[in-house]
C-alpha cells in the first residue's frame, strides 16, 4: 500500500501501572495479589491499562498507513536517533512529553492523553479521535505550534544536558550541598539543599512550590524574628511580582534560578538564592563537595552528570527549542 507521506511517525510510549508491577512480581496474578492484600482496587490497574493499549493499537493503526513506523518506549529515547524530518506522537503523562521533547532537535510532537478521565493533561491537547486529522494538519503545515523554551547545563569537563522543565543541581540525597554560586557579577559561597533552576514550561510546577513557600513565610511576621528567618521587602515583592500559579511563557527565551533552603553561617552566605537568567547572563555554579553531588533534569534522577569537586556548571538558554502542536 502507497503511503502519504514519506516521513517517519514515532509512537513514543510508557509502561503501563500494571505493566511495572507485573516486572515486579514477575507475574499478574502474584501482582493483583499483592495490591488486594493491601486493600487496593487491582481492576483500577487493569482499566487503566486497558484503555491505555486501546489508544497504542488506534494510533499505529491511524500512523502506519501516512508513512514509516516506529514504536518507541520512554526508557529508549536517550539513545534513540531522531531524523530531523520525523514527526513525534507521545501517548502518555505530561511527564512523558517534558521527557520526549529534551531528546529533540525541534521536530513536532503531537501529545494525546490517553485517558482524559484520569489525567488533566495540560500538555496534552489531544484525545485519539483527533490523532489523523491533527497529523494530516502538521503535515500540512496548517495547524499551530508553541516553541519551548529548554534550559542547558554545561560543565568544565564536556558534559552537557538539556532540560525542558528544569534542573537540579545540588546533592544526591538529603543532605547539604557546599559550592560557590556565581550570577550577574557576584559571587557567593552557599550551603544548601539544592538549586532549581526552571524554564516557563516548568514554570507552574516545581518553581511554584518554592515561590508558595517563601512567600507564605515572608507574609507571616510570627516568624520574622530578624534573626535570619526575615526577608526583606525587596525579596518579597521580586517573588510576589512573578503572579504565583501563572508562571511565565513558554517560549521566553529566561530561566528563574531559586536556591533550596540556603543556610547563613560564617562561611556561606544567603543574598544570592533568587534570579533571572537571560541570554548573555552569566550563571555558574563550582562543586566543593568531593562525593554524591549531581545535575539532573526534569526529575530523572537516573540520568545525571557529576556535580563533585573540580566540576564547574554553566546554565544558560538553550539554543534549540522545542516545538509542541497545540493547535491554537
Amino acid at each position: 500500500m502507497k503511503k502519504v507521506s514519506q516521513k517517519r511517525f514515532i509512537l513514543v510510549t510508557r509502561k503501563t501501572r500494571q505493566q511495572e508491577l507485573i516486572e515486579r512480581f514477575n507475574t499478574w496474578p502474584q501482582a493483583k495479589f499483592y495490591l488486594e492484600h493491601n486493600a487496593i482496587d487491582a481492576q483500577d490497574y487493569l482499566d487503566e491499562h486497558d484503555i491505555y493499549q486501546k489508544c497504542l493499537t488506534e494510533a499505529e493503526h491511524v500512523l502506519k498507513p501516512l508513512g514509516r513506523f516506529q514504536q518507541l518506549d520512554r526508557v529508549l529515547l536517550p539513545n534513540y536517533q531522531f531524523g530531523s524530518s520525523d514527526i513525534v506522537v507521545v501517548i502518555g503523562q505530561d511527564g512523558l512529553v517534558a521527557n520526549t521533547l529534551k531528546y529533540l532537535q525541534g521536530q513536532p510532537v503531537i501529545a494525546i492523553n490517553p485517558d482524559p478521565a484520569r489525567w488533566d493533561g495540560k500538555l496534552l491537547p489531544f484525545e485519539i479521535a483527533q490523532l489523523k486529522e491533527v497529523v494530516m494538519a502538521t503535515l500540512a503545515e496548517s495547524i499551530a505550534t508553541k516553541n519551548i523554551t529548554f534550559a542547558e547545563a554545561s560543565t568544565n569537563d564536556g558534559q552537557r544536558l538539556l532540560a525542558v522543565n528544569d534542573l537540579f543541581i545540588g546533592p544526591k540525597t538529603h543532605t547539604s550541598a557546599y559550592y560557590t554560586l556565581s550570577w550577574n557579577g557576584f559571587s557567593e559561597a552557599q550551603s544548601s539543599s539544592g538549586v532549581i533552576i526552571s524554564t516557563g514550561f516548568g514554570s507552574t510546577g516545581w518553581f511554584q512550590s518554592i515561590l508558595a513557600g517563601a512567600i507564605g513565610i515572608s507574609s507571616n511576621d510570627s516568624h520574622a524574628s530578624g534573626e535570619g528567618f526575615a526577608w526583606d521587602g525587596t525579596a518579597t515583592r521580586s517573588i510576589n511580582s512573578h503572579a504565583l500559579g501563572k508562571g511565565f511563557a513558554w517560549d521566553q527565551a529566561r530561566l528563574q534560578f531559586s536556591v533550596r533552603e540556603p543556610f547563613p553561617s560564617q562561611a556561606t552566605g544567603v543574598d544570592l538564592i533568587f534570579g533571572e537568567i537571560i541570554p548573555n547572563t552569566l550563571f555558574q555554579m563550582e562543586s566543593q563537595m568531593p562525593e554524591n553531588g549531581v545535575i539532573f533534569s526534569d526529575g530523572i534522577e537516573s540520568d545525571f552528570l557529576a556535580f563533585n569537586s573540580g566540576t564547574v556548571v554553566s546554565v544558560g538558554v538553550a539554543k534549540v527549542q522545542g516545538q509542541l502542536v497545540c493547535g491554537e
